[in-house]
């Protein structure tokens, strides 16, 4: 294979690399605080753009921003250079394009409540499942009265006038305890308070524009600003498994490719899966599963492989593993069955090396060109091109408005929705009372209301808002439409409609 079709991720008696054929086939960094984790994965950020691939990753501690930049010749690289023989070693600087939910250090990144879909926000909002079915009938009832659900206003306000009315809607849709209401109402108050009003907005992120490359041809790495994120970890888990979900959707089917289309990097990976309900876990472990023959690697950074379950760790056939801490029996029998995961090698005590590791040091068995796992080595992982450490603000900042995306995502647009037609700035409430409604065979745009979550064109008066990415938007439905007309080329694409019909983390029951 050449040269140019691979990633040197560190070196020992030889070169290890990673092919760019295998690199959709997922992977694993893990090790303790401090072990060198964060420069692992800035070695395949940069490795992956320079091969054209286009890179997604949460910069959970702020030093990430680094990426940016060309390196430095410190002592330390220095020595490292010298020491892993790398001759003529170069230092450049990757194009970066910030990103940040609370939109201070980059691009905001949004979502709308009908892209989230109930059974997703059900499972973010831990509701059981009497709870979960109110907030289903809920999303029902907006959709079938033309009631557009784009932030956390839209559904707080649907979900009181749907309490207020439990008795007229009873008939039709079963019961709508006002003690689910209260417990929903609840809930939504305490993402509000994790900032999910800033994540639950418009203009909704674009995903073509995380999948671009620069003049050069490198891949663009897409770094999220996850400092403040990861302290509302609802908010965090929730943001990462709606980019996963819909990157799953709107990608075709690909097979196998020379290389990834996007490489995600889900760093503190513990927290997508603490109290991760078994039904949400079933469905994280199907797109891991199946979001390869879309073209897209994921790989979790997190502190020990324990954090990931074994259906999910399955999964992964790179792996990188720094140095793992053991002072306790759990912890013990956690690097024995870390190490009789990799391949063995008769010449390396495995279990004794993961807790004899320095920094920047790790085992590693990555996939050949013919997707096996090599054995494990102990190897020192190469240093980046790129600087260590974070860029200072006001070249952040400039970054950000030189990109040429700035002006797209900045001002947020609340159309009218679900919130203003109930509180009566647009529409009158008594518009929408279900018995002024026709009968839902008889109604016209039904189909294509239930498609999209925002009812028929007719429904609403059109807003002059702009929608994805600043761009004009389709009548909802209409889009929602030719998103599922996309989709159902494939037996996976028909399971995963979205809006009403549920997100790919919720099942197969539809509306």
């Amino acid at each position: 294979m050449r040269a140019a079709e691979l990633i040197l991720v560190a070196k020992a008696k030889t070169d290890l690399c990673l092919p760019a054929p295998m690199a959709s086939r997922h992977g694993l960094i893990a090790g303790a605080t401090g072990t060198g984790k964060t420069v692992t994965l800035q070695v395949l950020a940069e490795g992956f753009s320079n091969l054209g691939v286009p890179v997604f990753l949460a910069d959970v501690k702020g030093d990430l921003s680094g990426l940016s930049q060309p390196g430095t010749l410190t002592p330390k690289i220095q020595e490292r250079v010298r020491q892993l023989q790398l001759e003529g070693f170069p230092f450049s600087g990757c194009p970066v394009t910030f990103w940040d939910v609370f939109g201070e250090n980059g691009h905001p990144v949004r979502a709308t409540i009908s892209e989230m879909g109930p059974l997703l926000l059900a499972r973010l909002l831990q509701l059981n499942d009497t709870q979960a079915g109110v907030l289903n009938l809920v999303f029902r009832i907006a959709d079938e009265n033309g009631l557009l659900l784009l932030d956390l206003k839209d559904l707080r306000a649907m979900v009181q006038y749907a309490g207020e009315n439990a008795a007229t809607f009873t008939t039709e849709y079963g019961n709508i305890s006002p003690a689910s209401i209260g417990a929903i109402q609840r809930n939504l108050l305490t993402l509000e308070q994790q900032g999910a009003d800033r994540f639950f907005a418009e203009p909704a992120l674009n995903l073509d524009d995380f999948l671009q490359t620069d003049g050069q041809g490198r891949g663009m790495v897409n770094l999220l600003a996850a400092e403040k994120l990861v302290q509302s970890p609802k908010v965090y888990a929730s943001c990462l498994l709606w980019l996963l979900s819909e990157l799953f959707e709107r990608l075709p089917e690909v097979g196998d490719l020379p290389k990834p289309k996007l490489v995600f990097f889900f760093d503190e990976a513990h927290l997508l899966f603490n109290d991760c309900p078994p039904t949400l876990l079933d469905k994280i472990e199907q797109v891991v599963r199946l979001i390869r023959s879309k073209g897209v690697g994921i790989y979790f950074v997190t502190q020990n492989p324990r954090d990931i379950p074994d259906r999910v760790l399955g999964q992964l056939g790179n792996r990188i593993l720094h140095a793992l801490r053991a002072f306790t029996p759990l912890e013990q029998k956690a690097v024995r069955a870390a190490a009789e995961t990799f391949r063995a090698n008769p010449r390396l005590d495995t279990e004794r090396a993961l807790t004899e590791l320095g920094v920047g040091e790790a085992l590693v068995s990555l996939l050949d060109e013919q997707g096996q796992p090599s054995v494990v080595q102990r190897a020192w992982i190469r240093p980046p091109h790129s600087q260590i450490g974070p860029i200072r603000p006001e070249q952040r900042q400039q970054m950000i408005r030189d990109s040429i995306l700035f002006g797209t995502y900045e001002k947020v647009v609340d159309r009218e929705s679900a919130y203003e037609r109930l509180k009566g700035v647009g529409s009158p409430a008594s518009s929408i009372a279900p018995d002024a409604q026709p009968r839902e065979s008889e109604r016209p745009g039904f189909f294509e209301s239930l498609l999209g979550g925002g009812g028929s064109k007719s429904s609403l008066p059109a807003g002059p808002a702009r929608g994805r990415g600043g761009r004009v938007p389709e009548g909802l439905g209409t889009a929602m439409a030719k998103s599922v007309a996309r989709s159902v080329g494939s037996s996976v694409g028909r399971e995963i409609v979205r809006g009403l019909l549920g997100s790919i983390f919720g099942g197969r029951r539809r509306w």
